[in-house]
């Protein structure tokens, strides 16, 4: 099984970047698909970003040329760099890795606040 490990949340200013990593303890090589999820208080978790195995980035409407998802297969980390943050970006960020064969697997999240 593949643990999931976030890093880089915290206090950041609206305006402000910051970069998430999720470093895997396995090979994310393999991987079909990698995204990061977001939960807002109150708010259902919804996805993203994501970076399919060859590549591929697909965002959600409202990060959009902000937010930008990328990956190091040789680290077996995914990241994702945020950049021009509001305070509606303001959730805990899940890393999220789905294998084709064995499924799903979640990181145990990380906070990311958006404030002044």
């Amino acid at each position: 099984q593949v643990q999931l490990v976030e890093s880089g949340g915290g206090l950041v200013q609206p305006g402000g970047s910051v970069r998430l990593s999720c470093a895997a303890s396995g090979s994310i090589f393999s991987a079909i698909v990698m995204g990061w999820h977001r939960q807002a208080p109150g708010k259902q978790r919804e996805l993203v970003a994501r970076i399919t195995g060859d590549g591929s980035t697909g965002y959600v409407d409202s990060v959009k040329g902000r937010f930008s998802v990328s990956r190091d297969n040789a680290k077996n980390t995914v990241y994702l760099q945020m950049n021009s943050l509001k305070p509606e970006d303001t959730a805990v960020y899940y890393c999220n890795i789905i294998y084709a064969r064995s499924g799903s697997y979640w990181g145990q999240g990380t906070q990311v606040t958006v404030s002044s």
